[in-house]
């Protein structure tokens, strides 16, 4: 067994698999996943786990280089504010959310949180360590 890091294997082997510009979604329970997608879907009940839990872990097992997200985001100030905080030596793209939505289908995958709140997604663009 790990030690430490991502335990979940399948995440652990989408994050190994990126490649430069690739992408993956951090979605809440209700965005759609588009056919063909793969989806990890970790959601257990209503706000579990958080988008902010799963955001956070991923940012400590991959370089992001880019950040999409749709411009309703800002209705949901607190995620918004966190992810901000979180990103902030990241470049952010705004988009609305029907193309956030379309977006969605260029992802390696998608992860299903339990976050119930408006528009807590996020596409991650991999960056690289050198």
């Amino acid at each position: 067994m790990k030690r430490r890091g991502m335990l979940n294997s399948h995440i652990s082997k989408v994050l190994a698999d990126l490649g430069h510009t690739d992408q993956i979604v951090i979605a809440d329970a209700g965005l759609p996943v588009p056919a063909g997608v793969p989806k990890i879907d970790l959601a257990l009940r209503p706000g579990l786990p958080a988008f902010r839990d799963v955001v956070s872990e991923l940012l400590q097992e991959m370089v992001v280089e880019r950040v999409t997200l749709a411009y309703e985001i800002e209705g949901n100030q607190k995620v918004h504010d966190w992810l901000k905080q979180e990103l902030q030596e990241t470049e952010r793209n705004y988009v609305d959310h029907e193309a956030f939505k379309e977006q969605t289908r260029q992802a390696k995958v998608v992860i299903r949180t339990g976050e119930t709140t408006p528009y807590a997604n996020c596409i991650l663009h991999s960056g690289v360590i050198f």
